[in-house]
Formats: C-alpha cells, sequence, structure tokens
C-alpha cells in the first residue's frame, strides 16, 4: 500500500524552529522508506480564504498535495497562545480532503504550546481527521544550537516517536478508511464519503 507523509510548515521566520522541527521529522520518515513531501507557506502564499471562487497557482500547488496526502504534520510557532494566522488560513481551504487521515502535531513554543496544538487539533476533528493524542513542542534555544541542530536528546526521540506513530497508525486508518469506502454498507463514518 503506497502511504505520503505532507509536512506543513507555517512560520513566516527565516530562522523557523518549527520548521526545524518538521524537517527532522520528516526526515526520519524518509529514512524508513515512506514518500514525503513539504509545504512551505512562506513560499507558497495562499491568499486569504474566501468562499468566492479563489484559483491561483499556489492554491492549486496546495490542493494537489494536500490530496496526494494521507497522513500530516503541522509545525507552527506560538503566536499569542494560538497557531500561525497562515496556518489557519490553509486549514481554512480544505474540510474533505482531511477525513479519515491522520494528522500529527509540532510548535516551537517557550510555553509548550498546547493552546496552539489544541485549536490545530479542533480545526481537525471539525474536518474528520484523526490526530495524534500528543503533540511536540520545541523550545528553540533549549533543544537547538546556533546552527539548528538538536541538542536535546529528547527532543530528538519525540521527533522519532511521532514519525513512527504517524506512519504506522496512519497506515492502519487509511486502510481501515479505505475498506469502509469501498464497502456497501451504510454504517460507517467513511460512507459519507463515497462518490
Amino acid at each position: 500500500m503506497s502511504f505520503k507523509v505532507l509536512g506543513i510548515s507555517s512560520s513566516q521566520s527565516e530562522f523557523s524552529f518549527s520548521a526545524a522541527g518538521v524537517n527532522i521529522t520528516l526526515e526520519k520518515i524518509k529514512q524508513d522508506g515512506i514518500d514525503v513531501d513539504l509545504l512551505k507557506l512562506k513560499q507558497t502564499i495562499l491568499p486569504l480564504f474566501s468562499t468566492a471562487s479563489n484559483k491561483n497557482d499556489a492554491i492549486d500547488l496546495a490542493t494537489k498535495m494536500v490530496k496526494s496526502a494521507d497522513a500530516f504534520i503541522l509545525a507552527t510557532p506560538d503566536y499569542h497562545g494560538s497557531m500561525s494566522g497562515s496556518m489557519k488560513n490553509f486549514l481554512d481551504y480544505y474540510w474533505s480532503e482531511f477525513s479519515g487521515k491522520l494528522f500529527g502535531y509540532i510548535c516551537a513554543s517557550h510555553e509548550k504550546g498546547l493552546t496552539a496544538m489544541d485549536q490545530m487539533r479542533t480545526a481537525i476533528r471539525q474536518c474528520s481527521g484523526w490526530s495524534m493524542p500528543y503533540g511536540i513542542s520545541i523550545n528553540g534555544d533549549e533543544d537547538f544550537d546556533e546552527n539548528r541542530n538538536i541538542i536535546n536528546d529528547q527532543l530528538n526521540s519525540k521527533l522519532a516517536m511521532v514519525a513512527r506513530d504517524l506512519t504506522v497508525y496512519g497506515k492502519l486508518i487509511k486502510e481501515q478508511f479505505t475498506a469502509d469506502l469501498n464497502a456497501t454498507n451504510s454504517d460507517t463514518f467513511a460512507s459519507n464519503y463515497r462518490s
């Protein structure tokens, strides 16, 4: 079964710790032979979401990447106790594309980023996506050196854990969701997504 993980990096900073975290996690996933991709919202700038028809190259690229992914890792800095505006704007664009897919969370914060990760989980739950029961908090000054190398072994271990769990549980969810989509009974959640 093919499986692909898409990382979403929402920081607008050149020296982002959340971006470093998602890059390291995707590299760990890739080392296990899993296909990965990364959408950097600093480079692929989505216009402010509107219910009016929005069409441009950035939206088309992001949509193509989202539709091809089986699991996601969302990475954001903690801005005033919340996710970045670019992450919220990205999430506003999608709904059914997230259904039946697993999400992991990384937040760069001096205060653990719990509210920011909870807000991302809430948005994903509203889109019928699945969430890992934990998130990874990064405190840049304590976890990385001046060259963006991890100096905290505990963080390195946690990133390896989310890389492993996202793929193992993501594959299980994909397999069952696909089976339910292809079944004929209507007493499954996935039956709502049959075309």
